[in-house]
């Protein structure tokens, strides 16, 4: 591997760095202390910082000689709302808030190459620093956007990275088209009319209907979707009555919706509003129903991925570039993808033997309340941004 020497350099600086923000976990926009920090080591370098976007947010911006030319990269900055069960040191010390994801290293990789970059600025042009809050839920991105990043801070491209549980640490994956599924939840209110459970026929009974909706549901992926498109319709709650001995009123199903096309969730959330109203119909029931998009897939560019491997390539080898397995997970990177030309990898994380002493029994997997982030991936993930960066602001720009 090809890694940046004062960046290894700086490797204790910035694993102290990540601990403390693993210590110190904030939920989506709520990041008030780890923008600080952010912030903190931004300004101890002399990197400009704009702060406020998306609530939270925190961009650097870092800038040399006179090309107008310049590209984004990003780390999403908030924690999960779940307890830790890792005991070691920097563990988190407020229950019910987790750095699970690994969003701690994410900073500390971006920071890693920020520091580079204020020492050494091999480019001509304007590197951006996008530390966005509120991935895990919240649209962060999408709220960045809205209050004008792209405006305030104009960019050719923009490009994410994610660590991968797993992959071996030494390997990066990137693939042009669908990686990250798109992200919806859905709510459906059945309303009979509710009786003494031993005498049924007085009232409607909305759970049989709430059962028949579960199973027909899952026509629509099997016979209604191309065979070929990936999508996942998932009843995760099933809400209703009080007591063993009264037909409810009411039945909720609630659920969340996976697909890698935007054409493909039309003609799911159609088709369940139409089995829900009339399922609920044919029992002589009503129903409610909402449909909440939230994430849009992520879908990365040809151009810049194909740019990425190249970058990747020259850092790791060929045959540490593997293809990316599109996901079911959704990610709001997906918004930047949408807004700007950019592309979005995994970098290996490992199998979870690099975890200290201390570290809960359970696997090192991503939203697992064993898991914790790589310190070995620091240097290579920012080696990987400054390559990124140098070599978009030294190619020609696109036609």
């Amino acid at each position: 591997m090809k890694i940046i020497d004062s960046i290894i350099g700086a490797s204790a600086e910035l694993q102290a760095v990540r601990r403390d923000i693993h210590a110190h976990p904030e939920l989506c926009f709520e990041e008030k202390r780890t923008a600080d920090v952010i912030a903190a080591k931004l300004t101890e370098w002399g990197i400009p910082i704009h702060r406020g976007l998306g609530t939270t947010g925190v961009v650097g911006i870092v800038q040399n000689g006179t090309s107008k030319r310049a590209v984004g990269l990003r780390a999403d900055i908030d924690a999960l709302p779940m307890s830790e069960h890792n005991t070691f040191a920097h563990a988190s010390k407020h229950p019910g808030r987790m750095h699970a994801c690994g969003h701690d290293g994410h900073i500390s990789m971006l920071l890693a190459a920020a520091r580079h970059f204020a020492k050494q600025r091999d480019f001509d042009g304007t590197v951006y620093l996008i530390f966005q809050p509120a991935e895990e839920g919240g649209g962060g991105a999408r709220e960045m956007i809205n209050d004008g990043l792209f405006e305030k801070f104009p960019m050719e491209a923009v490009f994410g990275m994610h660590n991968w549980p797993g992959m071996e640490v030494g390997r990066f994956a990137i693939s042009a088209g669908p990686v990250m599924a798109s992200s919806s939840e859905f709510r459906i209110v059945i309303r009979g009319r509710g009786s003494h459970a031993a005498l049924p026929h007085n009232g409607v009974d909305p759970v049989p209907v709430a059962c028949q909706m579960v199973q027909a549901f899952q026509t629509i992926i099997s016979r209604n979707k191309k065979p070929v498109e990936a999508g996942v319709v998932s009843v995760t709650m099933i809400h209703a009555g009080e007591a063993t001995n009264v037909v409810p009123d009411t039945a909720t199903l609630e659920g969340t919706v996976r697909t890698f096309t935007n054409e493909t969730l039309d003609l799911i959330e159609s088709r369940m509003r139409d089995i829900a109203r009339h399922t609920a119909a044919a029992f002589n029931a009503e129903c409610e129903f909402s449909f909440s998009r939230n994430y849009p897939p992520t879908i990365n560019h040809v151009a810049e991925t194909d740019f990425a491997r190249e970058v990747m390539t020259s850092i790791v080898g060929a045959d540490n570039v593997l293809p990316q397995e599109p996901t079911m997970g959704a990610e709001d990177f997906a918004y930047m993808l949408e807004a700007k030309p950019g592309a979005y990898c995994f970098i290996g994380n490992g199998d979870g033997s690099h975890r200290s002493a201390g570290h809960g029994l359970g696997p090192c997997n991503l939203h697992n309340p064993n898991y914790d982030f790589n310190d070995e991936l620091i240097p290579l993930g920012a080696t990987y941004w400054v390559r990124l960066a140098e070599a978009w602001l030294k190619r020609p720009r696109a036609a």
